[in-house]
């Protein structure tokens, strides 16, 4: 409290109009100020001094007449500011809080519960931030297969099993057992043309300048790998080239025979049964592939492949 706001304070306080709340704070302001505990003391030397005088009653017309002059002085005064009124306000709640325990204690407990109560409010609808993302293994690759999920209890936590594919690449020479292995199972239908293509290309040839391509127990080498390219896969140039890895054997292995009088007999594609029957030209003697020269010519449709199929028939009497 200032000084200034005291003196009023004081004034009113001699009279017996200062209200009890702002008492509290004009009390604890004399307690500290020496200049204005002086003025309270004049002020009640003047009253006192003035109470030894005998009371005279005012004349109505001096009542009247003084009323009217101070009607004119407040019309004269300027309105208070706001930060004035607010100031008078502050003061006022503060004396009357301070005289008034009970309610500074209600009040401080209406305050802590209405705090309590908007925090737990934001909490609750406040956006849920998301469940951090763990992964144990970052290498990367394509996703294979997911294994296994698990949920955490009594929260939206999920943790997922996954396999990944992870690319890798491996280098070395034709004749090496692992790259052949790699290249065979880039033969398989499951593979993209292009990777299909190359594979059968390098081993086809292989076998085409004589390195090891035979054929293994299982019947798993490059050359049953060659024939069931021939058989199975869907892209013509692949068939092609699986023939041309398998010309050499045609005269030697039975099963390579088989497999290029099947083509000739049952591939769609035109160019694939003209190159079968120019692989069969070694083995144009022997009885089954006269006989399929001999259907073809007389049945096919194609009357390209007829005629093929006749004159390897005709080079086939020749040689007899």
């Amino acid at each position: 409290m200032k000084c200034e706001m005291a003196q009023e304070q004081i004034v009113m306080w001699t009279y017996g109009e200062l209200e009890d709340e702002l008492a509290v704070g004009l009390e604890r302001h004399l307690d500290e100020c020496a200049a204005c505990r002086e003025e309270m003391t004049a002020m009640r030397g003047l009253e006192d001094g003035l109470s030894l005088l005998p009371v005279m009653e005012p004349s109505p017309n001096l009542v009247a007449q003084s009323r009217m002059r101070l009607d004119e002085a407040l019309d004269a005064e300027s309105p208070h500011g706001f930060l004035t009124a607010l100031r008078a306000n502050v003061f006022r709640w503060t004396g009357f809080v301070q005289g008034a325990p009970a309610l500074a204690v209600l009040l401080v407990g209406v305050g802590f519960l209405g705090g309590d109560f908007a925090l737990r409010y934001r909490i609750a609808h406040q956006p849920r931030p998301a469940a951090a993302l763990t992964i144990s293994n970052t290498t990367q690759g394509a996703i294979a297969a997911v294994s296994g999920i698990d949920q955490m209890p009594n929260s939206e936590l999920v943790q997922v099993k996954y396999n990944r594919v992870v690319p890798e690449v491996m280098q070395g020479s034709l004749d090496d057992p692992q790259i052949r292995q790699l290249l065979m199972l880039g033969m398989r239908e499951g593979a993209n043309e292009g990777v299909r293509t190359n594979s059968v290309a390098l081993l086809a040839g292989e076998c085409r300048q004589g390195h090891e391509c035979g054929r293994t127990e299982d019947g798993k080498g490059v050359r049953s790998a060659l024939m069931v390219s021939l058989r199975y896969d869907k892209d013509a140039g692949v068939r092609m080239k699986a023939l041309d890895g398998l010309s050499r054997y045609v005269d030697k292995d039975q099963r390579v025979r088989d497999a290029v009088l099947e083509s000739l007999m049952h591939d769609a594609n035109a160019g694939v049964r003209k190159q079968a029957i120019a692989l069969l030209e070694p083995v144009q003697t022997d009885s089954s592939v006269r006989q399929v020269l001999r259907t073809v010519s007389t049945q096919d449709e194609n009357p390209y492949i007829r005629t093929a199929s006749y004159q390897a028939l005709q080079g086939a009497a020749d040689i007899q």
